[in-house]
């Protein structure tokens, strides 16, 4: 008689046989680890014997059979992990009464979790991670006196964590991460002595921790309370949790001092304390708490971004155990000061050191080239003097050196072109003030230069023509003269030239039309010469376009991405003509042109009459047949031109999908940071399958931004697909978005910024409502899709839900909606889709990135919403509800300027809210308005910077 049934990890397909299930006396089935698929068959549970199901990381799909247990009720152990499993838990579930362990993580099940699972006493494990389940979790969870080991994580459960909670004296596991939970965490869950993990990232969860979380939780091994509303004092008492190993407390409200006794956690490896409110004990010497972590054996990664920590960096920061341990110190916007110490350079293990946006002074400290494995450097935005050190030469892992905003003079070591692995470097805003070394053009790995504002001098090299993978190159702001070199022309990968503010003189090349995918070139202020090249028409994606302030000739050309030029990107040029809107003088025709025109009319034209008027008809025969409204993105071609990354590059990119790496998190997934090894540095999304409709927004992201091409969107560079994981490989964005900007306390945007970001937003959906061949609605702007490039040109992503229109604008109905709050209400209330939607969504955003009130605030509710609030301001009360830090200036005069702009700003924003889609503004009049606005406030800044 067969009990044991083991066919475990051996590449099985198809259905289970369900002949396996009509062996009566089984008690163990082991299916594991196979390629099974179709539906659970019900008649597994006939099986009266049945003790342990084991059938995790197949493919099965379906729901699971509500017959469960009724036949089986000895049923002691089902694992259905990492499968397709859909629908909801039948409450048959329920009558498992000796179920010990119940494992469905990483399915597609959806709905309440049944009331009655809370009263399996016997149950001891106890996972439902990765699901779409909503609904909260109910008091009688304290009736599950057994429970070892409890993972709701990442699911959609709301409302606040019961106290009856902290009644699982048996508990060791708890993971709660990536659900809507709120209000205050009850102080029993700190009682749980057995606690070995507690895991609640990512809810909005506040309290405080506790003094004696030592006595109350010994066992602790890792603690994650990051991204929720966590404030007061972090206890100094944590420090004696002596087994902990991962503490992540970052993006809370933390505040007081970082204790100094970190040292005793001395088997710790991950500290996390970013973007909260921390300090250092000024009266102790140095930073105190970095120096007892000399003691922690294990510590690998330490973030303490983002926080009010003053003074000087210890000499200790090198020494004890931080030497070999240490690979990641993370120190960004605090307010750090001194000089960096020259025993940095013992921490030989170190990768990634970031001390950008700080106070740091002195000269880079030339023990930085024996951090023989450091791969990313991040020194931007300090104070630092000197030159690049020789031994800089020595970092010969670096892919990235970020050095930008500070005073470093002299010029760039010859050996620079020894570090082959590097492909980005910032030197932007220094005072470098030499010739570029010729051995940099070795390198052809490089794939972004940023050297603009210093000082550089002599001609362009020729040889900048060996990167033929550069993607930015911008040299503009120093003293770099003569020809733009022909050799130029074979840098066909870039999307970024800047050569303005130099002293380059000659006409403009006619190579640039090679550059298929440029988007942002300025050569003004220059002495080039010529006419430009109509050759440049043949750039398609061309958006940002410069000449001016040159001593160029010639008709402007008028056509390609010309069309969406202005005069502000020819002025200054006196020999120019062209067309009327380019506010030039008409060119005159030449005798060789009329003669032309002669030979045109009459040996041409006649033709091409006929052509168009048959080509008319055929137009007016397929526009006035019956068509859908809605094109299905799923049939539309994926139009991706590299090719896929596969999964075990994008699992190396990642670090195996580290949550170091991680940088982002939607309702569908996780967006990582990623290295490839050709050197890229992406943003990698990767789609959680588990969630419904992952899938469908993956194609749509697939075919929409692969298919379209703006300066103002999120560009794919390729994606990995398979059937059990799906990513897509994007650009990365520097600056994080819009959201981190607005609400972050480190963070800060004058009137300047935020106005061209916002029109940087209506840029890109100008592009999408007006210059394709079928409109695209976006469906779901809000600032946490507004993500920022380094120089913070904002683009925008997330095309998950986006709907693909026919040309004739009209509405259509969908069952997928937005985020809410930022929804027009013909598309919240019944699903209708038009252009119109993403005015009414570009209005709220407009709204909130200029008072900083979330249209979801607390403060909404009953009839008063974010438009009511801002609509009862006007005409004078704009001063009430504009973000104070916009108008906190001085002058008088100043801030009498600063409310008659923002008050223009509101108008327009009410304009793009209109209840009736018919009374909303076009897009594109919207962004007119906002640029005669943005002169506006230029003009105010240049008063303000004269009257100073």
């Amino acid at each position: 008689m067969l009990e044991t049934l083991f066919l475990s990890f051996n590449e099985l397909t198809g259905n289970i046989p369900v002949e396996i299930w009509n062996l009566s006396s089984l008690q163990l089935v082991y299916l594991g680890r196979n390629s099974f698929t179709g539906e659970l068959p019900s008649t597994i549970f006939n099986i009266s014997s049945l003790l342990d199901i084991d059938l995790v990381d197949n493919g099965i799909s379906g729901n699971i059979p509500d017959v469960i247990c009724t036949q089986s009720a000895k049923l002691q152990r089902l694992v259905l992990d990492t499968n397709r499993i859909n629908g909801n838990i039948p409450s048959s579930l329920t009558h498992c009464r000796m179920l010990e362990a119940l494992s469905l993580s990483f399915n597609e099940i959806t709905g309440n979790i049944p009331g009655e699972i809370w009263n399996l006493s016997s149950l001891q494990e106890f996972y439902l991670d990765r699901n779409s389940f909503t609904g909260t979790i109910p008091p009688s969870i304290g009736n599950m006196s057994s429970l070892t080991s409890l993972g709701l994580g990442d699911n959609n459960i709301q409302g606040e964590i019961p106290i009856e909670m902290g009644l699982l004296s048996n508990l060791t596991f708890l993971n709660l991460r990536m659900n809507e939970l709120n209000g205050e965490m009850p102080q029993s869950i700190f009682n749980l002595s057995r606690l070995e993990t507690l895991s609640l990232i990512d809810n909005d969860l506040s309290g405080t921790i506790p003094f004696s979380i030592n006595r109350g939780l010994p066992n602790l091994e890792g603690l994650y309370l990051g991204a929720n509303r966590f404030s007061g004092r972090i206890p100094y008492s944590i420090t004696n949790l002596s087994n902990i190993t991962e503490l992540d407390l970052s993006v809370n409200y933390f505040s007081g001092n970082i204790p100094i006794t970190l040292g005793n956690m001395q088997n710790l490896e991950f500290l996390n304390f970013e973007t909260n409110q921390l300090a250092n004990d000024l009266s102790v010497n140095e930073q105190d708490f970095l120096t007892s972590l000399a003691n922690c054996r294990y510590l690998k990664y330490l973030s303490i971004s983002d926080n009010s920590i003053t003074g000087l960096l210890p000499k200790s920061i090198g020494s004890g155990n931080l030497s070999t341990s240490l690979e990641s110190f993370i120190a960004l916007s605090c307010r750090i000061s001194g000089t960096i110490p020259n025993e940095i350079g013992n921490l030989s293990n170190l990768i990634w050191l970031a001390l950008g946006d700080n106070e740091l002074n002195g000269i880079i400290s030339p023990t930085l080239g024996k951090l023989k494995s450091l791969q990313r450097l991040d020194l931007s935005g300090n104070r630092l003097q000197g030159s690049i050190p020789n031994n800089f030469c020595n970092l010969r892992n670096m892919y990235e050196a970020r050095l930008s905003g500070n005073r470093i003079s002299g010029q760039l070591p010859t050996c620079i072109g020894n570090l082959l692995s590097l492909q980005e470097l910032y030197l932007t805003n220094n005072a470098f003030s030499s010739s570029l070394p010729s051995s940099l053009w070795s390198n052809e790995r490089i794939r972004i230069l940023n050297f603009s504002n210093n000082f550089f001098n002599g001609s362009l090299p020729y040889e900048t023509g060996n990167l033929k993978g550069l993607t930015v190159l911008d040299l503009s702001g120093n003293q770099f003269y003569g020809r733009i070199p022909s050799s130029f022309g074979q840098l066909e990968s870039l999307n970024r030239l800047a050569l303005s503010n130099n002293k380059l003189q000659g006409p403009i090349p006619d190579f640039f039309d090679k550059f298929k995918g440029l988007e942002y070139l300025d050569m003004s202020h220059n002495n080039l010469s010529g006419e430009i090249p109509k050759s440049l028409e043949m750039l398609a994606y061309l958006s940002n376009f410069n000449v001016s302030f040159n001593d160029l000739s010639g008709e402007i050309p008028n056509g390609g991405p010309f069309i969406n030029f202005t005069t502000d990107s020819f002025r200054g040029n006196k020999g120019l003509c062209g067309a009327s809107r380019f506010k030039f003088n008409a060119c005159k025709p030449s005798k060789l042109k009329s003669s032309r025109k002669k030979k045109f009319i009459k040996y041409i034209l006649p033709p091409i009459a006929f052509i168009i008027f048959a080509s008319i008809i055929v137009i007016l025969f397929l526009r006035y047949r019956p068509t859908p409204l809605l094109s299905p993105l799923s049939d539309l071609p994926l139009g991706l031109t590299h090719e896929r990354v596969s999964y075990y590059e994008l699992l190396r990119a990642t670090n195996n999908l580290d949550e170091v790496n991680l940088i982002g998190r939607g309702s569908l997934g996780l967006v990582y940071k990623g290295i490839f090894s050709n050197g890229m540095t992406a943003a990698v999304k990767v789609f959680n399958l588990d969630v419904q409709g992952a899938i469908k927004s993956f194609d749509i992201e697939c075919q929409i931004l692969s298919s379209i091409r703006h300066i103002n969107l999120v560009k794919v560079i390729t994606s990995c697909s398979n059937l059990d994981f799906k990513a897509l490989v994007m650009e990365y964005m520097p600056k994080g978005n819009l959201d981190q900007w607005l609400y972050s306390q480190n963070y800060f945007l004058d009137i300047a910024q935020r106005l061209g970001i916002m029109i940087d937003v209506a840029s890109a959906i100008e592009y999408l409502h007006q210059d394709n061949s079928s409109p695209i609605v976006h469906c779901d702007l809000k600032p946490s899709n507004i993500l920022l490039n380094e120089d913070m040109v904002a683009r925008v992503g997330d095309f998950g839900i986006a709907k693909l229109l026919t040309n004739d604008r009209r509405m259509e109905l969908t069952k997928t909606l937005g985020t809410i709050g930022y929804m027009a209400p013909e598309y919240g209330s019944e699903g209708l889709i038009s252009t119109s939607v993403d005015v009414y969504s570009y209005g709220i955003l407009l709204m909130e990135t200029f008072t900083r009130k979330k249209p979801t605030d607390e403060m909404f509710l009953g009839q008063l919403t974010l438009r009511s609030w801002v609509f009862g301001s006007l005409p004078n009360g704009i001063a009430k509800i504009a973000d104070v830090d916009l108008l906190n200036v001085d002058r008088e005069n100043i801030r009498a300027k600063h409310e008659m702009l923002l008050t223009l700003i509101i108008e327009l924003a009410l304009e793009c809210t209109a209840d009736s889609p018919e009374e909303r503004l076009n897009i594109k009049d919207v962004s007119i308005r906002l640029k005669k606005i943005k002169i506006g406030v230029q003009e105010q800044q240049n008063r303000g910077r004269l009257n100073e």
